[in-house]
């Protein structure tokens, strides 16, 4: 029987520029399986953060269907939108700019409650709001305290409270530790962990550190310019990277040793305009292995081993 909570099918999410279309996500289809992580990583402007916002319909998508636990988010009116949302939050990348800097701690987090009408009174509002910030270990001597009065990581554990002020079943987690110290990230890191054990939470990780992805995903989906490339589980994409772009990614990770021999891929050539690209390989300008073939035709992902998927002709050599 099948655990799945999130299906995504050809999804696209386009934007009209001066110059013609901005293909951000095209033609990306995926599943996470309840109470799973899948990471996805790739470059500044692969369409991570669009993905992720389109998912939840925080940007309407262009085609494509959107499945939560079984119903179609994609088709719902405003209103059904409306009541679905409570199942689905966000934590944004920037801990600061992601909360109002008129409105305290215990406002921010309490809003979604008196928005959704979940507590009957103001009593029980302020029991809950101190209950989150117990679970997100934020001090209570911080209830009535500003954003511009915190540090970045109690800035991001407010952004956590209120993500699971509705009892969420799925979070996007669009690079949520990528605006702090490294101490920090860890903390956050491991709370997020935890909560999901506790609350049996579903994730979408997004993020540009490898190292942070390895650490929290149970499967990793690679994107390059609005597409994916690969997607495998945790273990099997660090130790059999296919696709070229994934294993240049990898061999970027620096290792803390004097005695470090493996081979540091550089990728040269320019980068494929996101504007009406080419029906072409878009890694190809920049693709050692790249062939005549690869600059004609656009390659579908496959599985290429059980539960591993990847886009390059070079896997059918």
């Amino acid at each position: 029987m099948s655990n799945e909570l999130i299906r995504v099918e050809h999804l696209k999410k386009y934007f009209k520029a001066a110059k013609g279309v901005v293909h951000a996500v095209d033609d990306v289809s995926f599943t996470i399986e309840a109470g799973k992580t899948l990471g996805v990583v790739g470059e500044s402007g692969c369409g991570k953060s669009t993905l992720g916002r389109t998912l939840i319909r925080l940007q309407e998508p262009t085609d494509g269907k959107i499945f939560f636990d079984g119903e179609n988010v994609s088709a719902l009116s405003r209103q059904q939108l409306w009541k679905k949302r409570r199942e689905m939050q966000m934590i944004f990348q920037d801990p600061f700019s992601s909360l109002n800097p008129r409105m305290t701690i215990s406002q921010t987090i309490e809003e979604p409650l008196r928005l959704y009408q979940l507590c009957p009174d103001k009593a029980s509002r302020e029991k809950k709001v101190a209950e989150l910030m117990d679970t997100v270990g934020l001090a209570r001597r911080l209830y009535n305290a500003y954003p511009h009065e915190l540090d970045g990581g109690r800035r991001q554990r407010i952004g956590v409270a209120r993500a699971l002020a509705l009892n969420p079943k799925f979070i996007v987690c669009d690079e949520p530790v990528s605006a702090l110290d490294v101490s920090i990230q860890a903390q956050i890191l491991n709370l997020m962990q935890e909560l999901q054990a506790q609350y049996h939470l579903t994730y979408l990780f997004i993020t540009h550190d490898l190292s942070v992805v390895y650490h929290i995903s149970d499967d990793i989906m690679v994107m390059y310019l609005g597409q994916v490339v690969e997607k495998a589980p945790a273990e099997v994409l660090f130790h059999n990277p296919i696709h070229p772009y994934t294993q240049a990614l990898l061999s970027a990770i620096p290792v803390p040793s004097l005695h470090d021999r493996k081979e540091h891929i550089l990728m040269r050539g320019e980068i494929t305009s996101p504007i009406d690209p080419p029906a072409e390989c878009r890694f190809a300008s920049r693709c050692r292995y790249a062939t005549d073939h690869c600059r004609q035709c656009d390659p579908t992902l496959k599985e290429v081993e059980p539960n591993h998927f990847v886009s390059c002709f070079r896997c059918d050599e």
